[in-house]
């Protein structure tokens, strides 16, 4: 069994054993009303998770990311029941008020195409039981708004990920996709907000 490795708001979130304390996050940024956002790149295999904070002033914060590591499961619906129960963890542990997860794209393979749809739905279900909203976004969507390409590659997210958030070092693919799903939803939110659009109408949109 791999062992979970957690610090510096980083998990490799590899075992079935796996919790995060309260503590694992930060306070919200000070003398601002805060809002903390879970990005989630869903995956049959990795499921990526990335939480940031944003203020109303569009700062962005690094709270938490990490990869769901779940291939080793005996079953096909046990991995299904780890993301569930691990994301459910995460929520608990660090209190997101808003979520963006990736949309549904068409892959090639019909059985792979079946499996992410079920990821993401143990994912949205994980989320949507804490009582958060779930806004969808399109790779391309993600992509534009964090590289300024709907066909930036990994790469370019990765590093664009790393110098919003300031982090240093190397991100695994998962994780950084994850993170960079959460600042998309940020800059979705600012942007409504600027042009005066209701969170209500927002969120039937989506």
């Amino acid at each position: 069994m791999a062992s979970s490795k957690v610090g510096n708001g980083e998990s490799g979130i590899g075992s079935r054993t796996s919790r995060l304390a309260p503590t694992d996050s930060p306070l919200p940024i000070p003398h601002s009303r805060a809002t903390r956002i879970i990005g989630i790149d869903p995956g049959s295999q990795r499921t990526g998770v990335g939480i940031i904070d944003v203020d109303d002033g569009g700062k962005l914060v690094h709270v938490f990311h990490g990869a769901l590591a779940v291939a080793g499961e005996a079953t096909f619906p046990l991995r299904l029941k780890r993301i569930f129960d691990q994301l459910c963890d995460i929520i608990a542990a660090h209190q997101p008020a808003e979520c963006g997860i990736e949309r549904v794209f068409m892959a090639r393979n019909a059985d792979s195409a079946l499996k992410l749809g079920q990821a993401r739905g143990a994912a949205i279900c994980a989320v949507v039981s804490r009582g958060i909203v779930v806004h969808e976004y399109a790779a391309t969507e993600v992509k534009q708004s964090v590289v300024g390409s709907g066909r930036g590659d990994k790469a370019q997210v990765q590093h664009m990920v790393g110098v919003l958030l300031g982090l240093k070092g190397p991100l695994q693919a998962d994780a950084a996709d994850a993170l960079a799903i959460a600042v998309a939803h940020a800059h979705t939110r600012a942007s409504l907000a600027r042009v005066s659009i209701p969170r209500t109408a927002w969120r039937r949109r989506r």
